[in-house]
Formats: structure tokens, sequence, C-alpha cells
């Protein structure tokens, strides 16, 4: 984890001293069942709980210390615990495994790293349907392959992406479900020491649901499908980071970053104003799509568990969520402060001398009789023309005078499939269905 990319409620989730306070209550919880089952004494529970009620401070360093002589670290907090409770702590962990607190912890971190993610998300998309609202009518060109094809509004390319980060956000919520889930099953699954109603009670206690069947772990596909998640959600970020890098471009500059006061873009050149923060998630894109790999490697463990996964995901679980946590932020911002300029739109719209109607041309020809590859061979003829002369050219006034065509449409009829109110006659009904 980088400071200069953490904000501090996905940073708390993973400090050491949180990670201490899950394993408690997991273990408290655990015992607490068990002594309503009367497996042990309620003193056992209470005294764990009286203890808790104290609010102690979480001794990190004093717990690191008997792990470095112990190099464990589940029984170095057990042994901690023990001397701040007394003789009651000896009833911890009775039928469990290490395990069935590690994983439950991890799943508790990723629920509510999740529930972070989520609310990131809630803020995304109302930027992104304002600034969609916005522009619902501004005209634009479309681009494939970077050149340019037909006009579309600024809101339908931010409708887009609405609609991309909401499924984004459903795709999340089914990710969290699937791995807020709770293993307290013992050595190797099997309950043989522990009852499975404390399975069920604890994972009720946290919000979490049970494994139906677990090893020694929680199987690993369902933190590989969270963590391939977030890399989804990463790519959707560099998606709309990307267009608005091509489009603050100086020869595009339809929008551009935010360019604050006393900001600079450049030790060396002081005209320069980069889009620096979508390159930066660009950037940031990458790495949390690095971290699905290790990922969806840790789901080939060894029998009922090896510990393989356990350095990757130590790894993975902060610095993915805590990235996407502050990706998700940094674009939220971007786009609720973008500067979005029509006229340059306009202008572009207009640079290639009208050869964005190309197609209304052809699909009137071919209406009105000509067999469409003869239809395009003559707008392409007039097309070429106008595209080798950079724009300078008309492709409307080229039309009217090409005899071919002008023999099947009349000038009148000609123009009007020029007109750029036709190719937005449907952006009601696209936004009804993105936004309702």
């Amino acid at each position: 984890m980088v400071p200069r990319y953490a904000r501090p409620a996905m940073t708390a989730i993973w400090e050491p001293e949180a990670r201490y306070r899950i394993w408690f209550e997991i273990e408290a919880h655990a015992t607490q069942k068990l002594a309503d089952l009367g497996v042990v004494p309620d003193s056992a529970a209470k005294a764990l709980w009286d203890w808790w009620a104290t609010d102690p401070v979480i001794d990190v360093p004093a717990i690191d210390a008997k792990e470095a002589v112990l190099k464990h670290d589940v029984i170095a907090f057990l042994d901690w615990v023990a001397e701040q409770v007394g003789p009651e702590a000896r009833f911890m962990h009775q039928g469990m495994t290490s395990s069935d607190v590690l994983d439950t912890t991890l799943a508790v971190q990723l629920a509510r790293a999740s529930d972070i993610l989520l609310a990131d998300l809630d803020d995304l998309l109302a930027a992104i349907r304002r600034r969609a609202e916005e522009h619902k009518y501004t005209p634009t060109i479309g681009r494939s392959h970077g050149i340019h094809a037909e006009p579309v509004t600024f809101g339908l390319k931010l409708a887009q992406a609405y609609a991309e980060f909401d499924r984004c956000k459903a795709r999340l919520a089914a990710a969290r479900a699937e791995i807020a889930t709770c293993a307290i099953s013992g050595a190797v699954g099997t309950f043989a020491n522990i009852d499975p109603a404390v399975e069920e009670y604890v994972a009720e206690q946290l919000g979490l649901s049970v494994e139906p069947v677990s090893t020694q772990v929680i199987p690993r596909d369902r933190h590989a499908m969270f963590f391939a998640t977030l890399a989804v959600i990463a790519g959707s970020i560099e998606r709309l980071a990307v267009e608005i890098r091509h489009l603050q471009r100086t020869e595009v500059l339809e929008a551009e970053e935010y360019f604050s006061p006393g900001q600079k873009g450049s030790s060396a050149m002081p005209h320069k104003r980069n889009p620096i923060l979508t390159e930066n998630l660009t950037g940031q894109a990458r790495m949390i799509r690095a971290y699905a790999l290790p990922a969806l490697e840790n789901v080939a463990l060894w029998h009922e568990r090896d510990i393989s996964h356990s350095s990757v995901e130590r790894f993975i679980g902060p610095d993915a969520t805590i990235t996407l946590d502050f990706a998700l932020a940094r674009l939220t911002g971007v786009v609720d402060k973008l500067l979005v300029y029509p006229e340059r739109m306009a202008k572009n719209l207009d640079r290639m001398g009208g050869l964005v109607h190309s197609q209304r041309v052809l699909l009137a020809l071919t209406q009105a009789g000509i067999t469409r590859d003869n239809a395009y061979r003559l707008v392409q003829r007039n097309a070429m023309k106008v595209w080798e002369s950079d724009g300078a050219l008309s492709l409307l006034e080229l039309l009217k005078a090409d005899e071919e065509v002008a023999a099947t449409l009349s000038p009148e009829e000609l123009e009007e499939k020029f007109n750029l109110d036709y190719h937005f006659k449907h952006v009601d009904t696209i936004f009804a269905r993105v936004f309702g």
C-alpha cells in the first residue's frame, strides 16, 4: 500500500489493530456459543466479554514480539489475550484451527471494504449522471478506430459510462455476498471437535453466511471472483480515464481535467496542462488488474490446504481495495469538475466537410432503387475527395454536383440527409433505458 494513494477509512480496515479486534470477536463469539452449548463454562465467555467491555488497547508490538519467537501469528495473539484475561482464556479456540480465524477475518475485511467501494460507486454514478444530464443534447463526434464516424452527444458518452459502472456495482454486490463467508469447522473442515452451530452463530454475529463445505480453509474460488470483480471495475475506470485523456489532446480538446489556480503542468514548459489525474488512474487500473492473477492462482491449493495463498492475500487484500477506493474517488472528482467545450466539439464535428453524414446518403440512394454496391461507390468517390482535401471541400456540395447522385436525389433531399438533429432523435429513449 502506497500512502499517496490511500484514504483513511479503507486503510483503517487493514490496520493490525483492526485485524486483531476481529480475531477477538470471532474467538469470543465462538466461546459464547460453546458456553451456550455447555462445552465450556459460562465464566469463560463472560471473562472475555468483560475484558472487551473495558475497550482495551491492542498492544500490537507485544503481539508481534511473541510472534517473532513463536513463528505463529494466531498463537501469539491467543497468548497475549490470555495474559490480559486470565485463566478463563484457556477455553478460547476450542476445536478451532487458525484458518477459522484468519479466513473469517478476511471475509469480514473484504465485506467491509466492499461497503466502502459500493458507496464510492454511488458517488461516481451520481457525478456521471449529473454531467450526462447537463450534456444530454451536446453534439459531438463519435469515433471508431480513432476516426470520425457519426454524431453522438457528450451526454450519451457519459450515459455509456453510467451504465457500465452500474453493472460494476451489481457485480461488486454479488462478489460481496460471495466473499462474506464464515468457516469455523476445525482442522480439515469436518467439525470433528466443534459443533456446526458455533459456525452458524459466529456467522450471524458478524453478518456473514456459513461456508457450506470447507476444508481447512474457505475455498479460494470465492476470493478469485472477488478480486476479478475489482479488476473489471478497474478496467471500467481506465476506459473512462482514457476517453478523457484522448479528449484533452491538443488536436481534439473537447474536454479536459480541471486545472486549479496555481497549478503547474511542466517543470520545463510553462504552457502545459496535462491530463495527470486520468493518466494516474490508468496506472492504478493496471495495478488493480494485476492483483487478480495471483488470486486466481490461489484457487489450486494442496489437498485440504497449504499456506501458499497466505502471503499473496496479505498483499492483495489491502492493496487492491485501498487502490480501488482511491481510484474511484479520484475519478469522481475528475468527472465532477471536468471542463467541457461544446464549441470545440461543434468545430471538430464540422472538421471533415460533412463526411459524418455519408451513411444517410448511402441509405437514401439504396432506398431510391440503386444497388447498395453502386450507392456505396457513388458516396465514397465524393467522400474521398473531401478526405483528401482535409475537409476543405463539402461532401454535400460534391454530391449535388455529381450527376449520378443528382439523378436520384434532389438538392433538398440531400440537404435533409445532412440534418444533425436526425442523429439524436432517440437520445431520450436511451436515457430512459439507462436512468429510468
